[in-house]
């Protein structure tokens, strides 16, 4: 029986995600193409979520693979090699790319997030000469359902501040409340998030100059006095393990009308100040830190949210760092260090989506190991 044939016949399952990317543009030759983009995503997706580190991986696993790889798509012509793979990659729209991710993840998520932090990193070895060019992406992080929302590459001669509210522009926010660290504090990302009826908490830090110096001088002034001037709410929490007890008493200040005029700052409606101190073999170590925000929300509610924008330390950099090893990843040519990020977000999600009580390390060994548990990351 010809293969083709015997291919078309077979009842394949269910790639339904890959129905969020069909519309992917393929600038190749279409007369020319041996492998169909949707084939090459699968491949790659398949291949990172088992442990793929490169294309050479990629390969090597489309090699070893290829029945279970025809469970789903045809792949009439096998599977490409390194060298093809990179091609392809570097060539794809990792415009289009994000967009299709971020289309994805909507239907992926279900409830609207109600905190999401944003934050950059960088993929160090993707550049040369001691990390020169090396690609920076701003990610989107859905803190309390630890899933990547969306992300975008900073460009070059550029910096955050720019490449966030393009990020944002990508999201529907309604309802929710973002968090940013002090780059991103600034009037116009505010400005943003207010127009997509979402809420802002930013970090204040010494490059918001008078703004910052008011903020503690004020804070200060009110602390001595027992915050006798201003309305506030308060909320203390104690965590500890592993020999660490750290204390953290969270006030958020109400009365901020002089702030609002002093500053002009878009839909300031509270001052965050968070005491915390932390203790570890009976040292102490004390830190102030002040945010501003738009929501209206008591320190009950807002404490928690702040700590939440950690989260994407450990829920996403260390992540891809320590499970993806994106710091090590050598690819740097043109659109592929950007779209394999994008490739790595993908596999994050759907590991994390149906892991259980495993890590997420646990969860992508498995994969490599069980093709059935494979097929079930991939699965509605």
């Amino acid at each position: 029986m010809d293969t083709d044939v015997a291919l078309a016949s077979v009842f394949y399952e269910t790639t339904s995600f890959l129905d969020y990317f069909s519309d992917m543009p393929d600038h190749r030759q279409a007369g020319k193409v041996a492998y169909r983009l949707d084939e090459v995503l699968l491949l790659a997706l398949l291949a990172t979520l088992a442990g793929a580190e490169g294309f050479t991986d990629i390969a090597r696993f489309g090699h070893k693979k290829l029945a279970l790889l025809r469970r789903f798509l045809p792949f009439a012509n096998g599977t490409p090699s390194h060298d093809h793979l990179g091609d392809i990659f570097a060539a794809l729209d990792p415009a289009a790319f994000r967009r299709c991710f971020t289309a994805w993840v909507g239907g992926l998520t279900g409830a609207a997030p109600e905190v999401i932090a944003i934050d950059g990193k960088t993929s160090r070895r993707s550049g040369r000469k001691g990390g020169k060019d090396a690609i920076h992406m701003v990610s989107a992080f859905a803190a309390r359902q630890r899933l990547v929302l969306a992300q975008t590459k900073v460009s070059d001669k550029s910096n955050e501040i720019v490449a966030i509210p393009a990020l944002l522009d990508m999201l529907a926010i309604e309802g929710a409340v973002v968090t940013i660290d002090a780059m991103g504090c600034q009037r116009d990302i505010a400005r943003k998030i207010l127009e997509k009826n979402a809420d802002y908490v930013l970090a204040l830090k010494g490059n918001q100059g008078t703004l910052r110096d008011d903020v503690e001088v004020f804070a200060t002034e009110q602390k001595a006095r027992g915050y006798a001037d201003t309305t506030i709410s308060v909320d203390a929490t104690v965590d500890g393990d592993h020999g660490r007890i750290e204390t953290r008493r969270v006030i958020v200040v109400h009365d901020i009308g002089w702030l609002r005029e002093r500053h002009a700052w878009p839909g300031l409606a509270g001052l965050v100040i968070v005491e915390a101190n932390r203790e570890i073999d009976r040292v102490s170590r004390r830190e102030t830190r002040y945010y501003i925000t738009s929501s209206k929300l008591q320190a009950k509610e807002l404490g928690p949210i702040v700590r939440d924008h950690w989260s994407v330390e450990n829920g996403l950099h260390w992540v891809m760092d320590m499970t993806f090893r994106d710091d090590a990843c050598r690819i740097r040519t043109n659109n592929a260090p950007e779209n394999v990020v994008t490739l790595k977000h993908m596999a994050a999600n759907l590991g994390r989506r149906k892991k259980g009580k495993d890590s997420l390390r646990l969860a992508l060994k498995t994969a490599a190991w069980d093709d059935d548990y494979l097929v079930k990351l991939i699965s509605k």
